[in-house]
């Protein structure tokens, strides 16, 4: 056979490398590098057969050249990566799978060699989240920025604000040295740990569009994000609005001090008028695009730092006239600076007649250093995130600090509180008052408590003050009206709210969000035309430290949770000082402005409350999922430590439903019992092997079906050889610790006669290994049976049908299974069809889209409202089922007729069979229902006694009933009629599976069943349901013909039965 030699291109740091003996047998690799290079990818030659080279050479020519070694290396190695189905660990396999550039890895199924089995695509997260980077790139030019100009200088000049010019010198005035540099270092201590907290969860994965808002909702959760979010777009659409009233108030006084005059009456209106105008132009930028207002800031920096240099020359040049002494600006001062250090509290600046605290001086200087996410809010523009919002916010808080520490000092020491600017009275002080008399509020305009514009006082050059301010607050205003919509466009996208998706869209190949624009400008325009900056500091302030509280709280929440998903690369954090910071955040809220900051609260929980309502289907893995783990796992765990009690006993059913929609009126009973208070476990057995894809998408019907009829149970799928090894495994290993089943659910079997005898011997087994293992039993028939599989179109059906269908043609299915109907973890095959193209169609759609009966078309079924169940449970193809057979559905959804509960507790059980019927009329479907108690008697004379006794027993287990009957006559000899039936409905089964010599030893137990039936016609017939204590199967001398014919003969033609057994412990008790 011809052989050529074929390049592959393997990495050995995925595979395990040849031993050196393996090489040197197979062929000699020569080193061209270090030993680093081992770990890089290689070229190596292979001997293959000839007639595999096509296979070979493909697989050679689709990879990358990266040539380190070059030798002849075994064909059984390189098989491995190019026959094989292994894949290498690559970037694109971590992706998100709904991302254009993710790549899919080789299934479990695929690497076991299982591809010739039947497909299914599984849906690996539902509601996907689809951001711009992960789709197709759109025209244009793409702009991202580096953490220099992309995160610190959009914080500068973001925390360099209009507050910086014209309200630090108020803070001193008012809070003195101490406390306004307490003030300030407070402010800072806050938005210092929110940027570390912030740096831990940013670093925490890829961070995509949404800045603080992505950053929360994938941390908290999507209840605390979209809450938080929603604030955080309005509290940045007030900051616009802020920052230009900050501007119209310098333009104001600019005009003013140069008596250029006024527009209307050089106050409210002329901030109004000029506000309008800034906004509309700053609207004009934005939409022009991002890459002009990067230019735009860029400049604006340079004169802020301009500006701020011209500050400090001023000072230290000193006043150059009396005019700026008279005016307060006195140079350095020791003296000055010893007056100015306990603070003075009085009204504040202008028409503001409050007479101002710390904290609420605090308030008004708080938004001088929220500009922390003006980098985060861009993050879905920024190169790098994960390393540019770390390294930029904190740095430009650090430089931020400084200054504000620096320059407040700088007031402190050369300008005096206040002054009523008069030339003469400073000049001669001794012919009148001074010129820091202020006997009245209105006789002093200057000074720190006086005069905003202290700063452009001690200035070297006024004019480059305004236009520094103008520079801080334009740009200010310019990066909340850029990050603000971009948060809306996130939370839009994940359709959080109803109706938000509108502003979900993008233009450009930037992806800007035009339509948040324009609702962030109606919002800043409302907040413009207030007009007073005192008044919309304090609301804007609680919005920001809400925000900050959450971002700080995530990354607390995070780390205590534990979970291995967390792994920030940014390592300088602390889950306590975070937790610290919260506190800090929420004591400033309260304190500044309590009403304000109840206001803000109050609609954070109620924007919380309306998302966990509506229950937004997104997995985000946010640190709310793992707390949700830790908690479940810490209270099974004490759950361990409690011992059980009878007066604490709940029934804990393991339904043996199959597929939960083959059998909703099963579901339905079982939910009766358990209520959402107890265990509920529906157990599904499939035979033979099922790929794993398969198993998630049955998994994920059946959970989906089980919400949609609002039952809260869990689903469990186990494969197995029969029905009766699959059941047993299940009741030894479904549930943990305590919460696991005590009681097995199980459907009658209708077509028993028509079984084989293995399928009767599966059935009874499966009732006695249930007892067997310690598990009461519980068997319910009603008439037409439970199983409504052929009949309710469900696509999790399908998937069994194809699953079913693919085992009956490739992996010789014993006819047990194809022909079998039991009621219990199984369904037949219904047909041969080809479904493979539909279940496909089926796996790939989103959650949203599932066709899921109660689904209402792929649209969520609202709390409260009543589904009609010809909507709840479709025909095939989407036909209306009759009536009749809707009725039987839902038989136990529906309020039963008012009569009696029959309970023939004919043995002592527990008090199980006592038990279930009184949890049943404590349902609203039983409501209307009475006890009425059957047992038996020894002894036909002691008949009263045994009333007595058993009326005495229910008070005081403290059960109601309404009568109780004791049988005397149980061993008397059933009547002919009764006998003849009995035999015409065994004759089938005669010489198959049951014999004369095992009727004629068991024709007492015959007797007495038959007699049973007897007085179930006589008593109960007209009842509205009956609860029998089962008598326990003996494998030994019971058939389980025989025993099924029993149960047979009792519950044939009578209303819906309970065969009922426990497991001989007590479940009742009259203790207290």
């Amino acid at each position: 056979m011809a052989e050529r030699k074929i390049s592959h291109k393997v990495s050995f740091s995925a595979l395990t490398a040849p031993t050196l003996e393996e090489i040197r047998k197979h062929g000699d690799i020569t080193p061209k590098g270090s030993v680093l290079d081992l770990f890089k990818v290689a070229e190596v030659h292979v001997e293959v057969p000839a007639e595999s080279a096509s296979d070979t050479s493909s697989e050679s020519e689709s990879s990358e050249s990266n040539e380190n070694y070059v030798g002849t290396y075994v064909s059984r190695y390189a098989n491995t990566i190019s026959h094989g189905t292994e894949a290498l660990p690559r970037l694109d396999n971590f992706r998100n799978m709904y991302s254009v550039h993710a790549k899919a890895r080789p299934t479990m199924d695929e690497l076991h060699g299982q591809n010739n089995q039947i497909t299914f695509h599984e849906k690996k997260q539902v509601m996907p989240t689809i951001h711009p980077e992960d789709s197709p790139p759109l025209k244009g030019k793409v702009i991202k920025f580096s953490w220099l100009e992309g995160v610190l200088m959009r914080c500068l000049l973001n925390i360099w604000g209009v507050m910086l010019f014209i309200r630090l010198s108020w803070v001193i005035g008012q809070a003195g040295v101490y406390q306004g540099l307490l003030a300030i270092t407070w402010a800072n201590v806050t938005t210092f740990i929110t940027a570390i907290s912030m740096s831990a969860v940013s670093t925490n994965g890829q961070i995509k569009g949404g800045g603080i808002y992505y950053m929360i909702s994938r941390s908290l959760g999507p209840e605390f994000g979209a809450a938080i979010g929603l604030l955080f777009t309005i509290a940045n659409s007030v900051a616009v609005a802020l920052h230009i009233v900050g501007f119209c108030e310098s333009m104001n006084d600019l005009l003013k001090v140069n008596k250029f005059g006024q527009i209307i009456d050089g106050g409210v209106h002329d901030t109004r008028v000029i506000g309008v105008i800034v906004l509309v132009a700053i609207l004009i930028l934005v939409f022009v695009g991002m890459d002009w207002v990067t230019r735009t800031q860029m400049l604006m920096l340079v004169i802020l730092i301009a500006a701020q240099v011209n500050f400090i020359v001023g000072s230290i040049i000193g006043p150059v006239d009396d005019t700026e002494r008279a005016q307060g600006f006195i140079g350095y001062d020791w003296e000055t600076f010893k007056t100015n250090l306990e603070p003075s509290y009085e009204r504040g600046l202008g028409d503001d007649q409050t007479v101002h605290d710390f904290f609420s001086v605090f308030g008004v200087f708080f938004p001088a250093v929220t500009g922390i996410v003006a980098g985060a809010n861009l993050s879905g523009d920024l190169k790098d995130p994960a390393s540019a919002i770390p390294k930029g916010t904190l740095l430009a808080i650090a430089i931020t600090y400084c200054s504000y520490i620096i320059y407040g000092l700088m007031m402190a020491a050369t300008a005096i509180r206040q002054a009523t600017g008069n030339v003469t009275q400073y000049l001669d002080p001794g012919t009148g008052p001074l010129y820091t008399d202020c006997p009245t509020d209105d006789s002093c305009n200057y000074g720190l408590l006086r005069n905003a514009q202290v700063m452009e006082l001690i200035s070297s050059w006024g004019p480059l003050i305004y236009m520094g301010c103008f520079a801080a607050s334009l740009s200010s205003a310019i990066a909340s009206l850029v990050g603000a919509p971009r948060v809306l466009q996130a939370l839009a996208r994940d359709k959080l709210y109803p109706k938000i998706d509108f502003f979900a869209a993008g233009y450009g190949a930037n992806n800007d969000p035009v339509r948040g624009y324009v609702l962030v400008f109606f919002i800043s325009l409302g907040c413009v035309l207030v007009a007073d900056l005192n008044a919309i500091a304090p609301m804007l302030s609680n919005i920001f430290l809400a925000a900050y509280c959450l971002i700080n709280f995530s990354c607390f929440h995070a780390t205590i949770t534990k979970s291995p998903g967390w792994r920030p690369s940014f390592k300088y954090y602390n889950a306590w000082v975070s937790l610290i910071g919260s506190g800090l955040c929420i004591t400033a809220m309260f304190l500044m402005n309590w009403i304000t900051a109840l206001v803000t609260v109050v609609i954070s929980l109620v924007l919380y409350l309306y998302v966990t309502y509506r229950g937004p289907e997104v997995n985000w893995g946010s640190s709310t999922q793992a707390q949700s783990y830790n908690s479940a796992l810490n209270s099974v765990l004490s759950l361990q430590k409690v011992e059980e009690h009878t007066k604490n006993y709940r029934p804990q059913i393991l339904v043996l439903s199959g597929f939960p929609s083959s059998r909703p009126a099963l579901i339905d009973f079982s939910h009766m019992l358990v209520k959402d208070i107890s265990l509920m476990i529906c157990g599904h057995v499939i035979t033979g092997q099922v790929q794993q894809k398969a198993r998630n998408v049955l998994t994920r019907h059946a959970h989906d079906w089980l919400t949609m009829q609002n039952r809260k149970g869990f689903y469990s799928i186990i494969e197995a050889g029969n029905v009766e090894q699959g059941a047993y495994s299940l009741m030894q290993a479904v549930g943990l610790g305590k919460l696991k089943p005590n009681m097995v659910l199980i459907g009658y079997k209708h077509d028993w006669v028509n079984s084989t005898k293995e399928n009767l011997v599966q059935y009874f087994s499966l009732i006695q290994d249930s007892l067997r293992l310690h598990l009461a039993i519980g068997i319910l028939r009603v008439e037409g049976g439970l199983d409504f599989s052929s009949q309710i179109e469900d696509q999790g059906q399908i998937v069994q049908q194809r699953i079913y269908e693919y085992q009956r043609k490739h992996m010789d299915l014993p006819k047990i299974v194809q022909n079998d109907k039991d009621e219990v973890a199984i369904d037949e095959v219904k047909g041969e069809h080809d479904l493979e193209g539909e279940i496909d169609h089926q796996a790939d759609k989103p959650k949203d889209q599932l066709q899921v009966p109660g689904a209402l078309d792929g649209k969520k079924k609202k709390k409260g409202r009543k589904i009609s169940p010809s909507v709840m449970f479709p025909g095939p193809n989407g036909t209306t089922l009759p009536r009749e057979m809707l009725n039987r559905i839902t038989q136990f959804q529906q309020k039963q007729p008012t009569g009696v509960i029959d309970v023939w507790w004919l043995y002592d059980d527990g008090g199980l069979t006592l038990l279930l019927p009184y949890i049943l009329t404590l349902r609203t479907q039983y409501a209307g229902c009475k006890l009425r108690i059957f047992s038996l008697s020894n002894r036909k004379d002691e008949l009263v006694q045994e009333q007595r006794n058993m009326a005495a027993l229910l008070s005081k287990l403290r059960i109601e009933f309404t009568d109780v009957i004791v049988i005397p006559d149980i061993a008397k000899k059933a009547e002919e009629g009764t006998k003849k039936e009995f035999d015409t409905l065994i004759e089938p089964l005669m010489y198959k599976s049951l014999f004369d010599s095992e009727l004629i030893a068991q024709r007492e137990k015959t007797n007495r069943h038959l007699r049973l039936r007897e007085l179930l016609v006589q008593y109960s017939k007209e009842s509205t349901l009956i609860v029998m204590t089962l008598l326990v199967p003996k494998t030994e001398s019971v058939p389980a013909a025989l025993y099924l014919a029993w149960l047979e003969i009792m519950s044939r033609g009578m209303p819906p039965f309970l065969f009922v057994r426990g497991n001989q412990t007590s479940v009742l008790t009259f203790y207290a």
